[in-house]
């Protein structure tokens, strides 16, 4: 199997000019190059982080863009220069993960803790959002129907509200974390200072991403989180099988 870097090499070539990290590391998930553990875009990012300069193979065009050095034409100093400005300023947003439309009925509420399983891509391993913080809403189909924070712990929240009155009234919920993922899947509870540029842009994100107004052509700025799919509970899983085998038997009890 490949190691990251020859992955990410493969991936760029295939591409044929500059790609995300988080991209890369997606792509890298779909086509099966390697195992690429519960979090890829960090390991892309760290992996091209450390293969820039000169006689790396990567360059780095822009925030979070690489590209395969052989593959870039030269370009004045002047705008090169600009480039390595432009891509030393860091993504300063505040959210870091976040879920889309996650369905309800594939979270086992009936757990003291329940497990939020999401996973940054198809053949990532699996990561517990639970103890993310953060804000949520809760959607009837389409339709938010509530907006509420986490500044604890998420999955109490989300909880709270299957037994409360909003208990028969969301299907689906969104959530956007400030806390990101390791790559041995374990939230990284880091504090940041924020400025009021970051909480601007933070807040225009979130809403860009969970309104999705038509006349927004692009995300917010300096939107840095990772979205991640959600996961189905393992014990829910196990559930279903027990009753899809339990209504065979029973049918082949039937005369």
């Amino acid at each position: 199997m490949a190691t990251w870097k020859e992955a990410i090499q493969d991936v760029l070539a295939q591409n044929g000019g500059a790609m995300h990290y988080a991209e890369i590391a997606e792509k890298i998930a779909s086509l099966n190059l390697l195992s690429v553990g519960a979090n890829p875009a960090a390991s892309a990012a760290a992996i091209l982080s450390q293969n820039i300069g000169p006689g790396a193979p990567f360059e780095r065009v822009g925030v979070g863009l690489y590209a395969l050095k052989a593959e870039l034409r030269p370009e004045p100093q002047a705008t090169v220069q600009h480039a390595e400005a432009v891509a030393e300023q860091s993504e300063t947003g505040a959210l870091r993960a976040f879920g889309m439309f996650w369905q309800r009925d594939l979270v086992n509420w009936a757990l003291a803790r329940p497990k939020l399983f999401g996973l940054q891509s198809e053949g990532a391993s699996q990561v517990d959002f639970g103890g993310q913080i953060g804000v949520y809403l809760l959607h009837d189909r389409d339709r938010v129907i509530y907006v509420g924070r986490a500044s604890d712990v998420l999955v109490s929240r989300l909880r709270a509200h299957t037994t409360d009155r909003m208990g028969g009234r969301w299907d689906r919920f969104s959530w956007f974390g400030l806390y990101g993922v390791k790559e041995d899947g374990s939230l990284l509870e880091d504090t940041v200072p924020w400025s009021q540029t970051v909480v601007i842009e933070t807040l225009e994100a979130l809403l860009i991403e969970s309104l999705e107004p038509p006349q927004n052509r692009r995300r917010g700025d300096n939107f840095a989180a990772v979205e991640y799919l959600q996961g189905t509970d393992p014990e829910i899983e196990r559930v279903e099988q027990q009753r899809f085998l339990a209504v065979v038997a029973d049918r082949l009890r039937r005369p």
